[in-house]
Parts: C-alpha cells; structure tokens; sequence
C-alpha cells in the first residue's frame, strides 16, 4: 500500500480494498465475480504487505462464513461480492446478525436476476440488503457516490460493524466500481478507527459475556474481544448473554427485539444524508449512488433555467433517515426518485411524504446509467402534468 500519499489515482474497487486495510481489516475470504473483481485482487496483494491473510474461497458461501469465523477469532475481516453471490450470502448474513459478528460485506450491484449482465450498473439490490435474510432483523447498509467516498465509507463501515456489533453492507455500482477519480487522502487524523479491543485488556479473573446488553450504551452488547482467555460460546439459535441455546420465549422475545433496537434506537446517529441546494427548493429528486451523480448535474442544469430544484441523497440507505428526510420532503410540493431498479426505494419514499405531495419515479433496469438529461426532462414533464406515483 502506498506510503502517506497526498493524492491518488483510483479505481472505486482499489479504494474500498484500501479503505478496508486502513480501517484495519486483517483478513478477506471472497470469491471472483464481476463487478466486484478488483477488490479481491487488491486485498490479495496488499494484504500480505501488512500482515493480513488473503483466501480465495470455494463459493460466496464459503467466503462469508469465513469472514465471520475470522471476525469472532478476533481479526477485522471483509468479502466482496456482486448480486449471484450476495443471494448465496443471505444465511451467512442472517447468522452474523445473530451472533452479533461484526464484518462488512460488500455488494458491487449489476444487472440482474440471476446472471444478468454482469457489465452494466444495476441498483436492483436495495430491498435485498434491507430484507434478503430471513426473520425480523435491523441492518445498516451504507452507499458511496464518489470513489472518494468509497474510501471513506469503506472505513466507516467496519466502524459501523464494530460498534454496533452487527454485519455491514456497503453497495456499489458497476459504475461506481469501476470508475477512476483522483483525490486527497485524508490525514489520519481526520480518520476515526474504532479498534477492536484485545483479550489483554481483560482481567484474569474476569467472564466475558458477549451478548449482555450494556445499560449505559442503549441496547449495545459490549465489544467483541480476541479468543484467548475471552473464550465464549457462539450459536445461531436464540440464546441467553452467555450464548448458550435458550429457547424460551422470553430469552426469544428480549433478543431479538434487542438485536433490533440497537441500530433502529441509533438512526440518528447512524444515518446520512445530504443535502443539495435545497433551501429553497420548491421540488426535490431523491437519487443515491451513482444516480445521484445525474441527480446533482440535473439541479445545476435547472438552477440556470431559473427552476428551484434540490438533490436528497441518502448515503445510509439503511436504516432510512427517516426523520431527516421527512423534514425537507414536507417542505416541497413535488418529488421525483431516481434509480436503477423498478421503484424499491421510491416505494419507502412514498410513505415520508406528506398528503397532496406528487411524487413521481423515473425507473431504469436496461443497465444504462439515467444521464442528468432525462431527470430534468421527467421532472419538468412533472412540474406540467403533475403525475402522481
């Protein structure tokens, strides 16, 4: 890994393969597939050069159960993968949630079902990161626009992951991926690392218990520590603060709600969002990722014609930012969203909107970026027509 450079030049993927060694990463298990290559081949260089262990696994399977294995071992750990294989690591996922092992696991979105087009951008995973495994579950799941940001959030992610002991999901796009931009690194110390704590900091005498609830934290369980003498017993099941099996409906009942609130009680902090021109905004467009890079060239675009439009971009997709998007959204009479996929976040973003709001989807799934062009032209279409979703 370059050494303190002040600027680089890189491709999404390096960037999250780098994010993910400053963020303290330690070890990768993942399996090739386009979009997603890259990262892989990235780690599988870089991670040596810092002590880290890189594995190519058998599957996708195989590649997020190893990840988890490694994490409870005491080590930062992160796969990549693209839609096929992000369908193969729900169980995986499910299971990192209830054993409240953190790791980040990452999806660089193509076309799909099934094989789709594994070359074209695709934003058709957003309501598979929110609801892919089964049962009631929280999940936080990040979305980058630039390839700075991917850097960024890369290293938030396994902060993420860390404190609020649950796996993480950044998304990506073919676009995103494999685009190159060039920016400044950002000085350590603009980075916040949360470190995972060592068995040394243990008392001899002392029990780790891994999932107790920490009153002091809100609903948090107490960091995850190195085997060693923090030994601890870990199962899928519903299980008591020890993590042994206790199938009762109370241990049932406080767990699960439990493993919900600690992320659902935290949105405020957990959630971004941003803000573009919209002040005095009288319409908003609501685009993430790639998309939100149209998004923000479109409300330039009409800002010149004299229209007062603004740009709400959630960062976290997961848990929604609910409370900071319904504020602005109240605000405005007209919403258009933008995405790749057939309306999977249009749908959350219907229910923030106050009656009488129009609210319209402008939708793709040919595996085409929607260019600032035709967001202008769908949401002047709108302004005119007044189109409800």
């Amino acid at each position: 890994m370059p050494k303190n450079p002040r600027m680089v030049f890189w491709q999404g993927n390096e960037a999250c393969a780098y994010g993910a060694i400053r963020a303290g990463c330690r070890f990768y298990g993942g399996y090739p597939i386009t979009p997603s290559s890259e990262i892989a081949e990235t780690m599988a260089r870089e991670l040596p050069k810092v002590g880290g262990v890189f594995i190519q696994m058998e599957d996708e399977i195989a590649s997020a159960a190893s990840i988890i294995g490694a994490s409870l071992a005491g080590v930062k750990s992160m796969t990549a993968t693209s839609g096929p294989g992000f369908s193969l690591m729900q169980e995986a996922i499910g299971y990192a949630i209830m054993t409240e092992t953190p790791t980040v696991f990452v999806n660089a979105m193509r076309s799909g079902p099934s094989t789709g087009m594994p070359t074209k951008p695709a934003q058709g995973d957003i309501m598979q990161t929110r609801w892919g495994t089964h049962g009631d579950h929280a999940i936080i799941v990040l979305y980058p626009s630039t390839v700075e940001e991917v850097y960024r959030y890369t290293i938030k992610a396994f902060n993420l992951a860390e404190e609020y002991r649950t796996p993480v999901i950044l998304l990506m796009d073919e676009v995103l991926a494999h685009m190159h931009e060039n920016f400044y690194l950002p000085p350590d110390n603009e980075i916040e690392i949360i470190e995972r704590m060592s068995s040394k900091e243990l008392e001899d005498e002392e029990i780790f218990v891994p999932f107790s609830e920490t009153e002091y934290a809100g609903n948090l369980p107490p960091s995850l520590v190195e085997m060693g003498k923090a030994k601890f017993h870990v199962s899928g099941l519903v299980h008591d603060e020890s993590g042994f099996p206790m199938a009762t409906t109370e241990t049932a009942e406080k767990l699960i709600r439990r493993l919900v609130n600690k992320i659902k009680l935290h949105i405020d902090k957990i959630s971004e969002v941003e803000e573009f021109m919209t002040e005095d905004a009288e319409s908003i467009i609501i685009a993430y990722g790639s998309v939100a890079r149209s998004a923000k060239e479109a409300v330039l675009m009409a800002r010149e014609d004299g229209i007062k439009i603004g740009l709400i971009r959630p960062i976290t997709i997961w848990p929604i930012p609910i409370d900071k998007m319904r504020k602005r959204l109240s605000t405005v009479q007209n919403v258009l969203v933008a995405e790749m996929n057939l309306g999977q976040y249009a749908s959350e973003v219907s229910k923030l909107v106050k009656r009488g709001t129009k609210i319209k989807l402008l939708s793709r799934v040919g595996g085409e970026l929607i260019a600032p062009h035709e967001i202008l032209n769908e949401l002047n279409s709108m302004l005119l027509e007044g189109i409800d979703f």
